[in-house]
Protein backbone atom coordinates (compact mmCIF):
# COMPACT_ATOMS: atom_id res chain seq x y z
CA UNK A 1 0.00 0.00 0.00
CA UNK A 2 2.85 2.36 0.89
CA UNK A 3 4.52 1.66 -2.46
CA UNK A 4 1.27 2.50 -4.27
CA UNK A 5 0.91 5.82 -2.41
CA UNK A 6 4.53 6.73 -3.14
CA UNK A 7 4.03 5.81 -6.78
CA UNK A 8 0.92 7.97 -7.04
CA UNK A 9 2.72 10.87 -5.41
CA UNK A 10 5.63 10.56 -7.83
CA UNK A 11 3.26 10.34 -10.80
CA UNK A 12 1.42 13.44 -9.61
CA UNK A 13 4.67 15.35 -9.11
CA UNK A 14 5.84 14.28 -12.56
CA UNK A 15 2.55 15.53 -13.99
CA UNK A 16 3.15 19.04 -12.64
CA UNK A 17 6.68 19.17 -14.02
CA UNK A 18 5.65 17.78 -17.42
CA UNK A 19 3.05 20.55 -17.68
CA UNK A 20 5.69 23.10 -16.65
CA UNK A 21 8.16 21.93 -19.30
CA UNK A 22 5.51 21.93 -22.04
CA UNK A 23 4.07 25.36 -21.24
CA UNK A 24 7.39 27.09 -20.64
CA UNK A 25 8.76 25.47 -23.80
CA UNK A 26 5.84 26.79 -25.84
CA UNK A 27 6.25 30.31 -24.43
CA UNK A 28 9.99 30.32 -25.15
CA UNK A 29 9.29 29.02 -28.66
CA UNK A 30 6.83 31.88 -29.23
CA UNK A 31 9.35 34.46 -28.04
CA UNK A 32 12.10 32.97 -30.21
CA UNK A 33 9.79 32.95 -33.24
CA UNK A 34 9.00 36.65 -32.66
CA UNK A 35 12.56 37.78 -31.92
CA UNK A 36 12.54 39.75 -35.17
CA UNK A 37 9.32 41.67 -34.58
CA UNK A 38 10.06 45.35 -35.40
CA UNK A 39 10.67 47.65 -32.46
CA UNK A 40 7.79 49.88 -31.46
CA UNK A 41 8.25 53.43 -30.19
CA UNK A 42 9.16 52.78 -26.55
CA UNK A 43 11.61 50.10 -27.58
CA UNK A 44 13.05 52.47 -30.17
CA UNK A 45 13.55 55.11 -27.49
CA UNK A 46 15.29 52.69 -25.11
CA UNK A 47 17.41 51.22 -27.91
CA UNK A 48 18.51 54.64 -29.18
CA UNK A 49 19.30 55.89 -25.67
CA UNK A 50 21.16 52.64 -24.92
CA UNK A 51 23.06 52.98 -28.19
CA UNK A 52 24.12 56.49 -27.18
CA UNK A 53 25.28 55.24 -23.77
CA UNK A 54 27.46 52.64 -25.49
CA UNK A 55 28.96 55.52 -27.51
CA UNK A 56 29.74 57.40 -24.31
CA UNK A 57 26.88 59.90 -24.68
CA UNK A 58 24.87 60.28 -21.45
CA UNK A 59 21.06 60.16 -21.24
CA UNK A 60 19.08 63.38 -21.71
CA UNK A 61 21.69 64.76 -24.12
CA UNK A 62 20.42 63.65 -27.53
CA UNK A 63 17.23 61.94 -26.37
CA UNK A 64 14.66 63.53 -24.08
CA UNK A 65 11.94 61.68 -22.18
CA UNK A 66 10.25 61.67 -18.79
CA UNK A 67 11.45 58.21 -17.69
CA UNK A 68 14.30 57.54 -15.30
CA UNK A 69 17.39 56.17 -17.09
CA UNK A 70 17.43 52.64 -15.66
CA UNK A 71 15.85 51.00 -18.69
CA UNK A 72 18.27 52.88 -20.97
CA UNK A 73 21.16 51.34 -19.04
CA UNK A 74 19.49 47.91 -19.16
CA UNK A 75 19.17 48.14 -22.94
CA UNK A 76 22.80 49.23 -23.19
CA UNK A 77 23.80 46.18 -21.17
CA UNK A 78 21.71 43.84 -23.31
CA UNK A 79 23.06 45.28 -26.56
CA UNK A 80 26.65 45.10 -25.32
CA UNK A 81 26.14 41.33 -24.96
CA UNK A 82 23.75 40.39 -27.78
CA UNK A 83 24.40 43.17 -30.28
CA UNK A 84 22.62 46.33 -31.39
CA UNK A 85 19.81 44.65 -33.28
CA UNK A 86 16.13 43.81 -32.98
CA UNK A 87 16.97 40.17 -32.34
CA UNK A 88 19.56 41.04 -29.70
CA UNK A 89 17.12 43.26 -27.80
CA UNK A 90 14.33 40.67 -27.84
CA UNK A 91 16.75 37.92 -26.83
CA UNK A 92 17.61 40.04 -23.80
CA UNK A 93 13.88 40.44 -23.09
CA UNK A 94 13.45 36.66 -23.30
CA UNK A 95 16.11 36.17 -20.63
CA UNK A 96 14.63 38.91 -18.42
CA UNK A 97 11.21 37.29 -18.75
CA UNK A 98 12.58 33.82 -17.95
CA UNK A 99 14.34 35.19 -14.86
CA UNK A 100 11.09 36.87 -13.75
CA UNK A 101 9.20 33.58 -14.18
CA UNK A 102 11.81 31.86 -12.00
CA UNK A 103 11.53 34.54 -9.30
CA UNK A 104 7.74 34.15 -9.24
CA UNK A 105 8.21 30.40 -8.84
CA UNK A 106 10.53 31.02 -5.89
CA UNK A 107 8.07 33.51 -4.37
CA UNK A 108 5.19 31.04 -4.63
CA UNK A 109 7.29 28.29 -3.10
CA UNK A 110 8.47 30.60 -0.32
CA UNK A 111 4.93 31.79 0.45
CA UNK A 112 3.21 28.40 0.23
CA UNK A 113 4.53 25.36 -1.63
CA UNK A 114 6.08 24.26 -4.96
CA UNK A 115 2.67 23.74 -6.59
CA UNK A 116 1.83 27.41 -5.99
CA UNK A 117 5.24 28.39 -7.37
CA UNK A 118 4.89 26.29 -10.52
CA UNK A 119 1.33 27.42 -11.26
CA UNK A 120 2.22 31.06 -10.61
CA UNK A 121 5.38 31.01 -12.73
CA UNK A 122 3.60 29.35 -15.66
CA UNK A 123 0.64 31.74 -15.37
CA UNK A 124 2.96 34.72 -15.55
CA UNK A 125 4.87 33.22 -18.49
CA UNK A 126 1.63 32.93 -20.48
CA UNK A 127 0.08 36.22 -19.43
CA UNK A 128 3.28 38.22 -19.98
CA UNK A 129 3.73 37.11 -23.60
CA UNK A 130 0.17 38.03 -24.55
CA UNK A 131 -0.44 40.80 -27.10
CA UNK A 132 -3.18 42.03 -24.75
CA UNK A 133 -0.38 43.50 -22.59
CA UNK A 134 2.06 43.97 -25.50
CA UNK A 135 4.20 41.40 -23.72
CA UNK A 136 6.37 40.66 -26.75
CA UNK A 137 7.86 44.18 -26.58
CA UNK A 138 10.68 45.19 -24.24
CA UNK A 139 8.80 47.80 -22.22
CA UNK A 140 10.16 49.22 -18.98
CA UNK A 141 7.54 47.26 -17.01
CA UNK A 142 9.48 44.02 -17.59
CA UNK A 143 12.63 45.64 -16.25
CA UNK A 144 10.76 47.02 -13.23
CA UNK A 145 9.52 43.58 -12.18
CA UNK A 146 12.84 41.73 -12.24
CA UNK A 147 14.56 43.70 -9.42
CA UNK A 148 11.37 44.38 -7.43
CA UNK A 149 10.42 40.69 -7.32
CA UNK A 150 13.97 39.83 -6.28
CA UNK A 151 13.68 42.51 -3.59
CA UNK A 152 10.38 41.04 -2.40
CA UNK A 153 11.92 37.57 -2.18
CA UNK A 154 14.78 38.91 -0.07
CA UNK A 155 12.30 40.79 2.10
CA UNK A 156 10.44 37.55 2.83
CA UNK A 157 13.73 35.93 3.82
CA UNK A 158 14.37 38.65 6.40
CA UNK A 159 11.71 36.98 8.54
CA UNK A 160 14.30 34.33 9.35
CA UNK A 161 17.35 36.60 9.56
CA UNK A 162 18.19 39.37 11.99
CA UNK A 163 21.00 40.99 10.01
CA UNK A 164 20.71 44.30 8.19
CA UNK A 165 22.50 43.16 5.03
CA UNK A 166 19.45 41.47 3.51
CA UNK A 167 17.31 44.52 4.32
CA UNK A 168 19.70 46.88 2.57
CA UNK A 169 20.05 44.52 -0.41
CA UNK A 170 16.26 44.22 -0.66
CA UNK A 171 15.87 48.00 -0.60
CA UNK A 172 18.62 48.31 -3.21
CA UNK A 173 16.70 46.01 -5.55
CA UNK A 174 13.48 47.97 -5.06
CA UNK A 175 15.50 51.14 -5.76
CA UNK A 176 16.74 49.65 -9.03
CA UNK A 177 13.10 49.03 -9.94
CA UNK A 178 12.31 52.70 -9.34
CA UNK A 179 15.28 53.62 -11.53
CA UNK A 180 13.67 51.66 -14.37
CA UNK A 181 10.41 53.62 -14.14
CA UNK A 182 8.99 56.00 -11.55
CA UNK A 183 5.73 54.10 -10.76
CA UNK A 184 7.85 51.34 -9.23
CA UNK A 185 7.95 53.55 -6.14
CA UNK A 186 4.64 51.88 -5.18
CA UNK A 187 6.42 48.51 -4.99
CA UNK A 188 9.04 50.07 -2.71
CA UNK A 189 6.23 51.50 -0.56
CA UNK A 190 4.67 48.03 -0.39
CA UNK A 191 8.00 46.63 0.77
CA UNK A 192 8.34 49.26 3.49
CA UNK A 193 4.78 48.69 4.77
CA UNK A 194 5.29 44.92 4.83
CA UNK A 195 8.58 45.32 6.68
CA UNK A 196 7.10 47.58 9.38
CA UNK A 197 3.97 45.46 9.89
CA UNK A 198 6.03 42.25 10.07
CA UNK A 199 8.36 43.83 12.62
CA UNK A 200 5.40 44.83 14.78
CA UNK A 201 4.04 41.29 14.61
CA UNK A 202 7.43 40.02 15.77
CA UNK A 203 7.21 42.48 18.70
CA UNK A 204 10.44 44.28 17.92
CA UNK A 205 11.25 47.37 19.95
CA UNK A 206 10.38 50.67 18.27
CA UNK A 207 14.04 51.67 18.01
CA UNK A 208 14.85 48.44 16.18
CA UNK A 209 11.88 48.85 13.84
CA UNK A 210 13.03 52.36 12.93
CA UNK A 211 16.59 51.19 12.36
CA UNK A 212 15.49 48.29 10.12
CA UNK A 213 13.16 50.55 8.16
CA UNK A 214 15.92 53.13 7.76
CA UNK A 215 18.29 50.47 6.44
CA UNK A 216 15.69 49.31 3.88
CA UNK A 217 14.89 52.91 2.86
CA UNK A 218 18.57 53.72 2.43
CA UNK A 219 18.83 50.84 -0.02
CA UNK A 220 15.86 52.18 -1.99
CA UNK A 221 17.35 55.67 -2.21
CA UNK A 222 20.95 54.74 -3.08
CA UNK A 223 20.48 53.85 -6.81
CA UNK A 224 18.65 57.07 -7.62
CA UNK A 225 21.02 59.16 -5.47
CA UNK A 226 24.06 57.75 -7.27
CA UNK A 227 22.37 58.30 -10.64
CA UNK A 228 21.60 61.93 -9.80
CA UNK A 229 25.18 62.48 -8.69
CA UNK A 230 26.54 61.02 -11.94
CA UNK A 231 24.16 63.10 -14.06
CA UNK A 232 25.13 66.22 -12.11
CA UNK A 233 28.83 65.52 -12.60
CA UNK A 234 28.44 65.12 -16.38
CA UNK A 235 26.28 68.26 -16.64
CA UNK A 236 22.83 66.94 -17.61
CA UNK A 237 21.09 67.02 -14.22
CA UNK A 238 19.09 70.14 -15.08
CA UNK A 239 17.69 68.50 -18.23
CA UNK A 240 17.07 65.26 -16.33
CA UNK A 241 15.14 67.14 -13.65
CA UNK A 242 13.05 69.05 -16.17
CA UNK A 243 11.96 65.95 -18.07
CA UNK A 244 11.52 63.48 -15.21
CA UNK A 245 10.00 65.88 -12.68
CA UNK A 246 8.73 69.16 -14.18
CA UNK A 247 7.40 67.86 -17.49
CA UNK A 248 6.38 64.50 -15.99
CA UNK A 249 4.18 66.41 -13.54
CA UNK A 250 2.48 68.19 -16.43
CA UNK A 251 2.07 64.97 -18.39
CA UNK A 252 0.58 63.21 -15.39
CA UNK A 253 -2.13 65.82 -14.93
CA UNK A 254 -3.52 65.90 -18.49
CA UNK A 255 -6.27 63.32 -17.95
CA UNK A 256 -8.91 64.42 -15.42
CA UNK A 257 -9.94 61.99 -12.71
CA UNK A 258 -13.49 61.86 -14.09
CA UNK A 259 -12.19 60.19 -17.27
CA UNK A 260 -10.03 57.64 -15.46
CA UNK A 261 -12.74 54.95 -15.13
CA UNK A 262 -13.40 55.08 -18.87
CA UNK A 263 -9.72 54.52 -19.70
CA UNK A 264 -9.40 51.80 -17.05
CA UNK A 265 -12.44 49.82 -18.18
CA UNK A 266 -11.39 49.97 -21.84
CA UNK A 267 -7.91 48.57 -21.21
CA UNK A 268 -8.79 46.22 -18.35
CA UNK A 269 -11.51 44.60 -20.44
CA UNK A 270 -9.02 43.66 -23.15
CA UNK A 271 -6.53 42.29 -20.62
CA UNK A 272 -9.11 40.31 -18.66
CA UNK A 273 -10.81 38.81 -21.69
CA UNK A 274 -7.52 37.59 -23.18
CA UNK A 275 -6.54 35.59 -20.09
CA UNK A 276 -9.89 35.09 -18.34
CA UNK A 277 -9.22 31.48 -17.19
CA UNK A 278 -6.10 32.54 -15.29
CA UNK A 279 -7.83 35.60 -13.85
CA UNK A 280 -10.69 33.31 -12.75
CA UNK A 281 -8.21 31.06 -10.95
CA UNK A 282 -6.77 34.17 -9.27
CA UNK A 283 -10.24 35.13 -8.02
CA UNK A 284 -10.73 31.59 -6.70
CA UNK A 285 -7.34 31.75 -5.03
CA UNK A 286 -8.15 35.05 -3.33
CA UNK A 287 -11.53 33.91 -2.03
CA UNK A 288 -10.37 30.44 -1.00
CA UNK A 289 -7.19 31.81 0.50
CA UNK A 290 -9.06 34.32 2.66
CA UNK A 291 -11.65 31.72 3.62
CA UNK A 292 -9.22 29.22 5.12
CA UNK A 293 -7.35 30.28 8.23
CA UNK A 294 -4.15 28.46 7.23
CA UNK A 295 -3.78 30.39 3.95
CA UNK A 296 -5.30 33.68 5.09
CA UNK A 297 -1.97 35.43 5.87
CA UNK A 298 -0.67 34.52 2.40
CA UNK A 299 -3.88 35.72 0.73
CA UNK A 300 -3.76 39.00 2.65
CA UNK A 301 -0.11 39.49 1.65
CA UNK A 302 -0.96 38.90 -2.02
CA UNK A 303 -4.05 41.10 -1.85
CA UNK A 304 -1.96 44.01 -0.57
CA UNK A 305 0.70 43.21 -3.18
CA UNK A 306 -2.01 43.33 -5.86
CA UNK A 307 -3.28 46.65 -4.49
CA UNK A 308 0.12 48.33 -4.71
CA UNK A 309 0.80 46.72 -8.09
CA UNK A 310 -2.47 48.27 -9.29
CA UNK A 311 -1.44 51.66 -7.92
CA UNK A 312 1.75 51.40 -10.00
CA UNK A 313 -0.28 51.40 -13.23
CA UNK A 314 -2.47 54.36 -12.16
CA UNK A 315 -0.19 57.46 -12.40
CA UNK A 316 -1.57 59.78 -15.05
CA UNK A 317 -4.68 57.57 -15.52
CA UNK A 318 -3.47 56.44 -18.95
CA UNK A 319 -3.85 52.70 -18.21
CA UNK A 320 -1.97 51.65 -21.32
CA UNK A 321 -1.99 47.95 -22.06
CA UNK A 322 1.65 47.29 -21.22
CA UNK A 323 1.20 48.92 -17.80
CA UNK A 324 -0.86 45.87 -16.79
CA UNK A 325 2.31 43.76 -16.84
CA UNK A 326 2.93 45.25 -13.40
CA UNK A 327 -0.09 43.45 -11.87
CA UNK A 328 0.58 40.07 -13.49
CA UNK A 329 2.90 38.68 -10.75
CA UNK A 330 0.27 39.24 -8.05
CA UNK A 331 -2.46 37.79 -10.26
CA UNK A 332 -0.29 34.79 -11.13
CA UNK A 333 0.54 34.08 -7.48
CA UNK A 334 -3.16 34.23 -6.59
CA UNK A 335 -3.87 31.83 -9.46
CA UNK A 336 -1.24 29.55 -7.92
CA UNK A 337 -3.10 29.68 -4.60
CA UNK A 338 -6.33 28.80 -6.43
CA UNK A 339 -4.76 25.73 -8.06
CA UNK A 340 -3.18 24.71 -4.76
CA UNK A 341 -6.55 24.83 -3.01
CA UNK A 342 -8.11 22.72 -5.76
CA UNK A 343 -5.22 20.30 -5.37
CA UNK A 344 -5.82 20.13 -1.62
CA UNK A 345 -9.47 19.19 -2.21
CA UNK A 346 -8.36 16.21 -4.28
CA UNK A 347 -6.09 14.75 -1.58
CA UNK A 348 -6.98 11.21 -0.50
CA UNK A 349 -9.06 10.71 -3.62
CA UNK A 350 -8.47 8.47 -6.62
CA UNK A 351 -5.34 9.23 -8.61
CA UNK A 352 -7.47 10.21 -11.62
CA UNK A 353 -9.22 12.86 -9.52
CA UNK A 354 -5.91 14.15 -8.21
CA UNK A 355 -4.82 14.91 -11.77
CA UNK A 356 -7.86 17.18 -12.31
CA UNK A 357 -6.11 20.36 -10.95
CA UNK A 358 -3.27 19.75 -13.43
CA UNK A 359 -5.80 19.51 -16.25
CA UNK A 360 -7.58 22.67 -15.06
CA UNK A 361 -4.31 24.59 -14.98
CA UNK A 362 -3.41 23.17 -18.39
CA UNK A 363 -6.68 24.47 -19.83
CA UNK A 364 -6.25 27.88 -18.18
CA UNK A 365 -2.77 28.21 -19.67
CA UNK A 366 -3.66 26.83 -23.10
CA UNK A 367 -6.67 29.10 -23.66
CA UNK A 368 -4.81 32.45 -24.02
CA UNK A 369 -2.24 30.84 -26.31
CA UNK A 370 -4.79 29.14 -28.58
CA UNK A 371 -6.96 32.28 -28.68
CA UNK A 372 -4.00 34.21 -30.14
CA UNK A 373 -2.59 31.35 -32.22
CA UNK A 374 -2.52 33.42 -35.41
CA UNK A 375 -0.30 36.00 -33.76
CA UNK A 376 1.85 33.45 -31.94
CA UNK A 377 2.32 30.76 -34.59
CA UNK A 378 1.20 31.90 -38.04
CA UNK A 379 2.01 35.58 -38.65
CA UNK A 380 5.54 36.58 -39.61
CA UNK A 381 7.25 39.00 -37.20
CA UNK A 382 6.43 41.89 -39.56
CA UNK A 383 2.81 40.83 -39.95
CA UNK A 384 2.54 40.32 -36.19
CA UNK A 385 3.63 43.93 -35.71
CA UNK A 386 1.02 45.12 -38.20
CA UNK A 387 -1.71 43.10 -36.45
CA UNK A 388 -1.08 45.01 -33.23
CA UNK A 389 -0.03 48.38 -34.70
CA UNK A 390 -1.88 48.78 -38.02
CA UNK A 391 -1.58 52.59 -37.92
CA UNK A 392 2.14 52.80 -37.11
CA UNK A 393 5.21 52.69 -39.41
CA UNK A 394 7.26 50.26 -37.32
CA UNK A 395 8.10 47.85 -40.13
CA UNK A 396 8.59 50.77 -42.53
CA UNK A 397 11.10 52.37 -40.17
CA UNK A 398 13.60 49.60 -40.90
CA UNK A 399 13.70 50.29 -44.64
CA UNK A 400 13.72 54.07 -44.15
CA UNK A 401 16.68 53.72 -41.79
CA UNK A 402 18.55 51.56 -44.32
CA UNK A 403 18.21 54.32 -46.90
CA UNK A 404 19.40 56.95 -44.42
CA UNK A 405 22.37 54.85 -43.38
CA UNK A 406 23.41 54.32 -46.99
CA UNK A 407 23.21 58.04 -47.82
CA UNK A 408 24.87 59.51 -44.73
CA UNK A 409 28.13 59.28 -42.86
CA UNK A 410 28.47 58.76 -39.12
CA UNK A 411 29.11 62.49 -38.71
CA UNK A 412 25.81 63.45 -40.37
CA UNK A 413 22.75 64.11 -38.25
CA UNK A 414 19.10 63.45 -39.05
CA UNK A 415 15.85 64.72 -37.56
CA UNK A 416 12.49 62.98 -37.35
CA UNK A 417 9.46 65.26 -37.28
CA UNK A 418 7.17 62.86 -35.47
CA UNK A 419 7.49 60.22 -32.76
CA UNK A 420 9.54 57.44 -34.32
CA UNK A 421 12.76 57.14 -32.26
CA UNK A 422 13.38 53.65 -33.63
CA UNK A 423 14.53 55.26 -36.89
CA UNK A 424 17.52 56.82 -35.10
CA UNK A 425 18.48 53.44 -33.66
CA UNK A 426 18.15 51.53 -36.92
CA UNK A 427 20.04 54.18 -38.87
CA UNK A 428 22.81 54.45 -36.29
CA UNK A 429 22.77 58.23 -36.72
CA UNK A 430 22.47 60.97 -34.11
CA UNK A 431 19.39 63.10 -33.82
CA UNK A 432 19.77 66.80 -34.55
CA UNK A 433 17.49 67.44 -31.55
CA UNK A 434 16.76 65.78 -28.25
CA UNK A 435 13.05 65.84 -29.06
CA UNK A 436 12.71 62.27 -30.28
CA UNK A 437 8.96 62.37 -29.54
CA UNK A 438 6.49 64.92 -30.89
CA UNK A 439 3.71 64.08 -28.43
CA UNK A 440 4.78 66.61 -25.82
CA UNK A 441 4.70 69.36 -28.47
CA UNK A 442 1.02 68.69 -29.12
CA UNK A 443 -0.17 68.33 -25.52
CA UNK A 444 -2.18 71.07 -23.77
CA UNK A 445 0.56 71.71 -21.20
CA UNK A 446 2.48 74.87 -20.43
CA UNK A 447 5.81 73.73 -21.90
CA UNK A 448 4.45 72.82 -25.36
CA UNK A 449 5.26 76.13 -27.04
CA UNK A 450 8.72 76.26 -25.46
CA UNK A 451 9.39 72.70 -26.64
CA UNK A 452 8.43 73.52 -30.23
CA UNK A 453 10.72 76.54 -30.26
CA UNK A 454 13.62 74.54 -28.81
CA UNK A 455 13.19 71.77 -31.36
CA UNK A 456 13.17 74.33 -34.18
CA UNK A 457 16.34 75.99 -32.86
CA UNK A 458 18.08 72.61 -32.49
CA UNK A 459 17.34 71.63 -36.09
CA UNK A 460 18.28 75.00 -37.56
CA UNK A 461 21.55 74.93 -35.63
CA UNK A 462 22.47 71.35 -36.60
CA UNK A 463 21.55 71.52 -40.31
CA UNK A 464 20.65 67.79 -40.45
CA UNK A 465 21.34 66.10 -43.77
CA UNK A 466 17.91 64.45 -43.73
CA UNK A 467 14.55 65.44 -42.29
CA UNK A 468 11.94 62.69 -41.94
CA UNK A 469 8.43 64.14 -41.78
CA UNK A 470 5.94 61.55 -40.48
CA UNK A 471 2.48 62.54 -41.72
CA UNK A 472 0.54 60.13 -39.52
CA UNK A 473 -1.91 60.99 -36.73
CA UNK A 474 -0.59 58.47 -34.20
CA UNK A 475 2.94 59.88 -34.53
CA UNK A 476 1.77 63.30 -33.34
CA UNK A 477 -1.57 62.89 -31.50
CA UNK A 478 -2.46 66.42 -32.50
CA UNK A 479 -5.47 67.98 -30.75
CA UNK A 480 -7.69 70.92 -31.71
CA UNK A 481 -5.97 73.09 -29.10
CA UNK A 482 -2.42 72.07 -30.09
CA UNK A 483 -0.02 74.83 -31.17
CA UNK A 484 0.85 74.59 -34.87
CA UNK A 485 4.09 76.57 -34.93
CA UNK A 486 6.15 73.44 -35.68
CA UNK A 487 4.08 72.64 -38.81
CA UNK A 488 4.20 76.18 -40.18
CA UNK A 489 7.95 76.31 -39.64
CA UNK A 490 8.52 72.82 -41.13
CA UNK A 491 6.70 73.68 -44.36
CA UNK A 492 8.72 76.88 -44.84
CA UNK A 493 12.06 75.42 -43.71
CA UNK A 494 11.90 72.33 -45.90
CA UNK A 495 10.80 74.36 -48.94
CA UNK A 496 13.82 76.65 -48.59
CA UNK A 497 16.50 74.17 -47.60
CA UNK A 498 15.51 70.63 -48.65
CA UNK A 499 14.36 68.52 -51.55
CA UNK A 500 12.16 65.43 -51.36
CA UNK A 501 14.38 62.35 -51.62
CA UNK A 502 11.95 59.70 -50.43
CA UNK A 503 8.26 59.02 -50.11
CA UNK A 504 6.78 56.10 -48.15
CA UNK A 505 3.05 55.59 -48.69
CA UNK A 506 1.19 53.28 -46.28
CA UNK A 507 -1.83 52.51 -48.44
CA UNK A 508 -3.06 49.77 -46.08
CA UNK A 509 -1.66 47.94 -43.04
CA UNK A 510 -0.35 45.20 -45.33
CA UNK A 511 0.62 47.37 -48.30
CA UNK A 512 3.33 50.04 -48.33
CA UNK A 513 4.86 51.65 -51.41
CA UNK A 514 8.43 52.95 -51.24
CA UNK A 515 9.82 55.64 -53.54
CA UNK A 516 13.45 56.72 -53.20
CA UNK A 517 15.13 59.16 -55.56
CA UNK A 518 12.51 59.16 -58.32
CA UNK A 519 9.45 60.61 -56.58
CA UNK A 520 6.15 60.41 -58.53
CA UNK A 521 4.00 63.52 -58.94
CA UNK A 522 0.92 61.54 -57.96
CA UNK A 523 -0.01 58.07 -56.67
CA UNK A 524 -3.14 55.97 -57.29
CA UNK A 525 -4.05 56.02 -53.59
CA UNK A 526 -2.65 58.26 -50.89
CA UNK A 527 -2.60 56.77 -47.41
CA UNK A 528 -0.66 57.72 -44.33
CA UNK A 529 2.77 58.70 -45.52
CA UNK A 530 6.32 59.73 -44.63
CA UNK A 531 8.36 62.30 -46.54
CA UNK A 532 12.15 62.06 -46.50
CA UNK A 533 13.84 65.40 -47.19
CA UNK A 534 17.50 65.74 -48.13
CA UNK A 535 19.33 68.99 -47.53
CA UNK A 536 20.17 70.95 -50.68
CA UNK A 537 23.83 71.16 -51.59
Amino acid sequence: MTHKIDGNRKALGAGWWVLAVIVFGVVVTIRIRLLGIPLERDEGEYAYAGQLILQGIPPYTLAYNMKFPGTYAAYAGIMSIFGQSITGIHLGLLLVNAATVFLIFLLGRQLANPVVGLAAGLSYAVLSVSPSVLGFAGHATHFVLLPTLAGTLLLLKTRDHEGFGLLFASGLLFGLGVLMKQPAVFFALFGAIYLVSNNFRRRFRLQRILLRTLMFSAGVIVPLAITCLILWRIGVFHTFWFWTIDYARQYGSLIPFTQAPQFLVYSAKEVLVAGWPIWTLAAIGLIAGLWQQRTRPIAVFLLIFLLFSSLALCPGFYFRLHYFVLVLPAVSLLAGIGISRLSDLSVNRAIVVRFVPILILGFALAWPILAERKFFFEASPTDASRIIYPESPFAESIRIAEYLRQHTTRNDTIAVLGSEPQIYFYAGRHSATGYIYAYGLMEPQKYAGQMQQEMIRDIERAHPKFLIFVVMPDSWLQRPESERLIFTWANEYTAQNYIVAGFVNMVAPDKTDYYFGDIPQSVPQLGKYILIYQRKS
